[in-house]
This record gives structure tokens, C-alpha cells and sequence, in this order.
């Protein structure tokens, strides 16, 4: 499993460069496949591996981990690779970029919609998006919902690393959230350490299942800072709309539900039904 070639394009998709990655074994756990649920793929249930062992193509859908320390959706084929007697000798392993999103940039009106730190939508741009959603909802009863993310314990990556390194978080965390929802839903930074998602079409199971999935892939994530890596969590709260719901009233729910994921420990996801009717947020 030692890697013996890295073209253009993997260095493209990984941020790895050729001299980086060639020489090292997939083993040590450079690209650090993970699922959606941040299960780690490499050490453990490598496809590579397993079409080595076996002779058997596969193709799964994994989570690159990018050199910058954010996460990029990826889809993975192998192959077996033969000698001339048919025996095997080693294995291909094809990637490509795999998200599902479009350029942002070139999606919102002007730059005046954009986090300039993070290169994603503001605050400004995701209130409108909410409330064009809010009359959709309303009048076509097309459901949709929100996650309230905020990273946890941000204040000490400052006081203990420096402002450059917080803001480089701030990155790694948008990128991978913009990188690993659907075309057809938004992110933006609502603020200092707090990230906002909006997803459409969605009932309950699915507002939980994408937080838990962003959850675990923003945990699988990590920045390399003085040779050592830094890993961070987010707390989440979700909420769906109502039809007596304004834009208030959603971000209320919302954060109050992330509210209760701090509380119970950090690194959780709350959704409507369960962090309601508390008094000790």
C-alpha cells in the first residue's frame, strides 16, 4: 500500500503535493478517508485495501481530508492492479471532487453578500434567503429549517493561539460546512464564531440528520498549527418553521436549541422537541 504516484489533479482535489504524499503508505493516514458519520476509513476499513485482498472494484462515497485542514467530498473507484501471471500487485484508487455545490461566489448578487473572511454568505444575504423561504413555506408549504451552529470554546483558540489562528478555524469550519450541504441549500457566518444553514425541502428526520453529519465531519477536521494538529467541535441547534413563524421567531427557536447542546455538553445537536420549554438558557 505504498503510493506510487500522485498526478495533478490529486494534488488539486487534496492540496497534497507529489513530494508530499509519494514514498508514504496510504496507512499513514494522510488523506484521512472518513464517512459521513467521521468514522476514519484508512486505519481501519480501507476499500483500497480490501481490492487488494480480495481483487474486487469498489467505489464509495468518503470525506477527504484537504491539506488546509477542512474536509472535501469525495468519490473513491479501485481497482486491482495485476502482473502479467494475473497476480496482484497492488491497487488504483481514482478520486474526484464529489461536491454537489456550485461556486457561491458567483450565485449571490454582489460582494457585499459575502463574508470576506470565510468567502461565504453574510448575514445580510441569509436574512433575505429567510425570509423569501418563510413566505414560501406559507404560501406553498414548502418546509424547510435551520441550523444554528457555534463553534465551541473559540475563545480560548484566540487567548491560546493568537487571532490568525482563530481565523483560519473560522475558514476550515466554512469550508467544510459550504463543501458538504446540498446545492439547493445556504450557509453563512451569522456572526463572530456562528455559523448559520439553511435547508430546504426538509422535514425533522432530515434537519437531524444533516447536523449530525456536519457535526461529525467539522469534529473529523483538523489545522495544523506548530506541527501539531488543532481539532474543534460546534455545538447545533435546529429548528423547522412553523406557519405562525417569523424570521425571529425560527432564529429564536434555533439558538435556544444550540443553547441546550452547550449545556448538555458541547459537540451535540439539538432539534425542535428537545431543548424547548427549558428556563436555564
Amino acid at each position: 500500500r505504498r503510493i506510487l504516484f500522485w498526478n495533478k489533479a490529486a494534488e488539486r482535489i487534496s492540496g497534497y503535493s507529489a513530494e508530499k504524499v509519494l514514498g508514504s503508505h496510504c496507512h499513514d493516514n494522510i488523506l484521512n478517508h472518513v464517512t459521513e458519520h467521521g468514522t476514519q476509513l484508512c486505519l481501519t476499513n480501507c476499500p483500497l485495501h480490501a481490492t487488494i485482498q480480495d481483487g474486487r472494484p469498489r467505489e464509495a462515497e468518503v470525506f477527504l481530508h484537504h491539506a488546509a485542514g477542512y474536509r472535501v467530498p469525495i468519490l473513491i473507484r479501485t481497482a486491482p492492479l495485476r502482473d502479467d501471471n494475473g497476480v496482484i500487485i497492488g491497487a488504483i484508487e481514482i478520486f474526484s471532487d464529489n461536491s454537489r455545490l456550485f461556486h457561491r461566489v458567483k450565485r449571490l448578487e454582489q460582494a457585499a453578500n459575502l463574508d470576506p473572511l470565510t468567502e461565504i454568505a453574510n448575514r445580510r444575504y441569509m436574512e433575505n434567503r429567510l425570509a423569501f423561504a418563510l413566505v414560501e413555506f406559507q404560501q406553498h408549504r414548502i418546509p424547510f429549517g435551520v441550523l444554528f451552529l457555534d463553534i465551541d470554546y473559540f475563545k480560548r483558540v484566540n487567548d491560546t493561539f493568537g487571532h490568525e489562528v482563530g481565523d483560519r478555524v473560522l475558514q476550515m469550519v466554512a469550508n467544510t460546512l459550504r463543501r458538504n450541504i446540498r446545492t439547493e441549500d445556504w450557509v453563512a457566518r451569522w456572526g463572530g464564531e456562528e455559523f448559520l444553514v439553511l435547508l430546504n425541502n426538509v422535514e425533522l428526520e432530515g434537519l437531524y440528520s444533516a447536523a449530525e453529519k456536519l457535526r461529525a465531519l467539522v469534529k473529523a477536521s483538523a489545522l495544523q498549527v506548530h506541527g501539531q494538529p488543532l481539532q474543534i467541535t460546534v455545538s447545533i441547534g435546529g429548528a423547522l418553521a412553523r406557519l405562525e413563524d417569523d424570521v425571529a421567531s425560527l432564529l429564536r427557536r434555533a439558538d435556544q436549541n444550540m443553547y441546550h447542546s452547550k449545556l448538555s455538553g458541547r459537540d451535540r445537536v439539538t432539534c425542535d422537541g428537545e431543548g424547548e420549554g427549558r428556563t436555564d438558557i
